[in-house]
């Protein structure tokens, strides 16, 4: 395992499970975050009149998921921080499952190279604070059905599973600085 995997913590789940929020907690604490590509990308593939949208051209979309996670890698290689991904590698991988489509090599690939924290901070569903909106247009079955792939495509890659507790945005971020600054 590389050196900077140690420092990297993912945290993954389904959509509307409260990932970005609690990211949003831990930056406003000084935390160093690394942002979810799919959003952004769905954001900028609307105002561009692009295809590489989920319900468009879901492997334009996943290749543009992973190229975002490999770049969101890099920049925290620049920095001696402990950072914190909104999604990693193995996502796109959970993705791709998850609608079908098979895992090409070089995505399995990366999934070798680009390495985290063994230990995967996974959001469960979460039904009571699970909305809908522009980008997010899963229902929470299929919220249900992410998080199935991506807890099975995280523990296949060799991560071991912390899943956060149903608590408030402070209290997860406690949750989470408390089990990474835990002895190992």
């Amino acid at each position: 395992m590389p050196d900077d995997a140690d420092r990297f913590f993912v945290i993954t789940g389904g959509p509307g499970s409260g990932k970005s929020t609690l990211l949003s907690a831990l930056e406003a604490d000084g935390q160093l975050c690394l942002p979810e590509a799919g959003r952004a990308i769905i954001q900028a593939q609307v105002a561009i009149g692009g295809a590489a949208l989920p319900w468009s051209d879901r492997s334009a979309f996943a290749e543009l998921m992973l190229s975002w996670e490999i770049r969101s890698y890099q920049t925290a290689q620049a920095t001696s921080r402990i950072a914190f991904f909104d999604r990693g590698v193995p996502d796109v991988a959970g993705y791709l499952r998850l609608t079908g489509l098979p895992v090409p090599a070089h995505v399995e690939k990366a999934i070798e190279i680009y390495r985290y924290n063994r230990s995967v901070f996974i959001a469960p569903p979460w039904p009571e604070i699970f909305t809908q909106d522009r980008e997010r247009k899963q229902d929470f079955d299929e919220a249900v059905r992410t998080y199935e792939a991506l807890a099975a495509t995280y523990s296949a890659c060799g991560y071991g599973l912390i899943e956060l507790p149903r608590v408030s945005v402070k209290e997860r971020a406690a949750f989470v600085l408390r089990t990474v600054a835990a002895p190992a």
